[in-house]
């Protein structure tokens, strides 16, 4: 299979990269510098890399037209994050809808967050009504389009629903085994709230499992089932710590004004369930955060050591 991937520097996307090239896919690669595309992903055996922006879909379009499954990891950080992601929701579902016309039916692999729930505190299976924090807001119709666009075109979609990922050397794990390195842990709230989590690696073999079946369609959800509470989490990690950090909760309003719409993510209270995804015979790996601290401080430090 060929594959169209956005992203594939970034923490998702790296992970899914490496997932489609374990699995022996061909994968081109967009990225937004010439320095960028010499680097690592290109690399990878089976990987092609070139320069191209998803704010300009004419930068893109053509390559992507050449590709079986079009996997959309990227986001952009920053105020017009929505905007962009919205041109390159469009550009795609337009590319896979003139692919398919053509007669060759292309999937598209849209990147949502288990975020667009809201507050959940009964199991949220995919057929759950999104009810996002309001700085999420945006997210739930991109997700319409996906799935409107290629109900009209016949064109195969579908939406995955991560959780919060951990694993390697980045997310929001990440920046708290480095508050524990560095001794003083923030936490956002009152660290009472559940993570419906996923490590990245079972992540990315969701992705390629989906690409890969050709009755995948809609929405899925990436989750452990583990229901953890961020002070557990904290708790585990103090544990491992070289000398024991000091803990800080941070009000989510002073959170908001440093970190912007994550804030919200992180803080949230979900229990998430992932039976579309279990269905297809996907399973992870790993089961939780706080029973897996030893590997991912591993992860973490060998992260650094490579920096």
């Amino acid at each position: 299979m060929r594959v169209f991937l956005t992203g594939a520097t970034g923490y998702v996307g790296s992970a899914v990269l490496e997932a489609f090239v374990r699995a022996g896919h061909r994968v081109t690669t967009l990225v937004r510098h010439s320095s960028t595309a010499s680097e690592a992903p290109s690399r990878l055996p089976g990987v092609e890399a070139f320069v191209g922006d998803l704010s300009n879909p004419a930068s893109y379009v053509a390559t992507a037209a050449t590709c079986d499954a079009l996997v959309h990891t990227a986001f952009e950080s920053s105020p017009r994050g929505a905007s962009v992601d919205r041109v390159a929701v469009e550009a795609l579902m337009d590319v896979a809808a003139r692919v398919t016309a053509a007669g060759r039916r292309v999937a598209v692999i849209y990147t949502s967050s288990a975020s667009v729930l809201g507050n959940v505190d009964v199991a949220a299976a995919e057929d759950a009504a999104p009810r996002p924090p309001a700085a999420l807001s945006w997210r739930p119709a991109h997700e319409a389009a996906v799935l409107e666009s290629a109900q009209r075109s016949g064109a195969r979609a579908v939406i995955v629903r991560p959780g919060i990922v951990y694993g390697g050397a980045q997310g929001a794990v990440t920046e708290l085994l480095q508050g524990a390195a560095n001794g003083l842990i923030r936490v956002i709230g009152d660290g009472s709230n559940r993570w419906p989590s996923i490590y990245d690696r079972d992540l990315a073999e969701l992705y390629v499992r989906l690409a890969t079946n050709p009755d995948a369609e809609g929405v899925f959800h990436a989750t452990n089932d583990a229901d953890e509470r961020v002070d557990d989490i904290v708790e585990a990690i103090a544990r491992h710590a070289r000398t024991r950090p000091d803990v800080r909760h941070v009000p989510l309003t002073e959170a908001r004004l440093k970190l912007g719409p994550y804030a919200d993510a992180v803080a949230l209270d979900q229990v998430v369930r992932s039976p579309r995804a279990r269905a297809l015979g996907w399973s992870p790996s790993l089961h939780s955060i706080a029973g897996n601290v030893a590997r991912l401080l591993e992860e973490f430090r060998s992260a650094q050591a490579a920096a």
